[in-house]
């Protein structure tokens, strides 16, 4: 596969490189490469791979290139942890289909309203994005047959177990085809993931994609070494020095996001905050408000980040510096979106100098120091 350089190598449709194309999208990332001509060859597919490498096209080009446009049922269902994560995956896929007459995938999510989405399903979608939960209680009432369907995606299946979804897995997979196509895609491979693989994909393709520099190739990444109480001060420094007008600033809690955005407000920069414990309807109001330049700084937990999807982020700050290796690579992921360049900048207490150093050694990145005017 090491000939495949550019989606032109991969020999698909007209009306996918037409999307492709528009979306400036040329050289496909490694977890494409080695996904797209498995998957299209109707193997299923165990890959290891970080967030923010690309995985949405690596499953969803193969299952838009086999659409049957013909037939009335779900051909490919795609389950995900989170609200925003399922509505990103819906996203990218409207966008990918773009050029394909007839296309149609839905979204099924809790925190919106059934009948609404009892509306979408009977219009025939052959793309169905879904949370677990959601999706089985749809299925228990007659809403929804998955019994036809030719793919099922796992994606961020490490979450989805961690989150407590395994029974509702175990149970969805039941309601479909013993033959179908399963892509299941897991940051970590932890026991439950494996139990998983052994049970229904025996003879399945393994991918282990490590992340690699290639993939994130335009962020500038920074360590500001400064003490907890000056992280605040210096997120507004950098901000106005680096004339930065649009950026994230992630935080471990939602406490923590909670008391950082209001002290950014306090210091005149205009915020808004996103964690678990905002209703949905109130999501979507403050990503459609940050998406239109309302205010600057969206301030997240990692639980929400997942379905942060906006072109124009300038920079990302890691107010808190994440516990796990691949919560970072997600991170900064935000930023450099549709081939525009982006920085991050980590705001390390001494405390976190150890838990930094490790995210280093795990990413093999090897972010630049910031010095502050102070520092000098």
């Amino acid at each position: 596969m090491s000939e495949i350089k550019t989606f032109q190598d991969l020999d698909l449709s007209p009306e996918v490189m037409n999307a492709l194309k528009k979306m400036g999208c040329k050289r496909p990332t490694t977890v494409q490469r080695e996904a797209i001509p498995l998957m299209m060859d109707n193997m299923s597919i165990i890959a290891k791979a970080p967030t923010g490498t690309g995985k949405t096209f690596a499953f969803g080009i193969p299952i838009l290139e086999y659409l049957n446009l013909d037939v009335k049922f779900v051909q490919a269902l795609i389950l995900c942890p989170t609200r925003e994560l399922a509505l990103q995956i819906n996203s990218e896929l409207k966008l990918l289909g773009k050029y394909i007459e007839g296309f149609k995938s839905v979204a099924l999510i809790g925190g919106q309203g059934m009948h609404i989405q009892t509306e979408r399903l009977k219009k025939n979608p052959q793309v169905v994005v879904a949370t677990p939960g959601r999706l089985l209680d749809m299925c228990r009432r007659g809403n929804i047959d998955i019994s036809e369907i030719y793919t099922l995606v796992l994606d961020e299946a490490d979450e989805m177990l961690k989150m407590g979804f395994i029974k509702d897995i175990r149970a969805i997979m039941a309601l479909t085809p013993k033959d179908k196509q399963i892509a299941l895609f897991s940051a970590t491979m932890p026991r439950e993931v494996q139990d998983i693989t052994w049970q229904f994909m025996d003879g399945a393709a393994e991918i282990d994609v490590m992340p690699k520099a290639e993939d994130h190739p335009d962020i500038e990444q920074f360590i500001v070494s400064c003490p907890v109480k000056d992280k605040i001060r210096n997120i507004v420094l950098i901000m106005g020095r680096e004339d930065i007008r649009k950026a994230i600033v992630f935080c471990n809690t939602k406490t923590e996001a909670s008391k950082v955005c209001a002290r950014l407000s306090q210091s005149g920069i205009s915020s808004e905050v996103l964690h678990g414990d905002i209703s949905q309807g109130a999501r979507n109001r403050v990503m459609e408000s940050y998406r239109k330049d309302k205010f600057d700084v969206l301030v997240a937990t990692d639980v929400v980040a997942r379905g942060i999807d906006v072109d124009d982020i300038e920079a990302v700050f890691n107010y808190d510096i994440p516990n796990e290796n691949e919560l970072y690579l997600h991170r900064i992921g935000r930023t450099a979106r549709a081939g525009k360049r982006g920085r991050s900048f980590s705001l390390v207490s001494f405390m976190e100098q150890g838990r930094m150093d490790e995210i280093i050694r795990y990413t093999k990145v090897d972010p630049s120091p910031y010095v502050l005017p102070d520092q000098l």
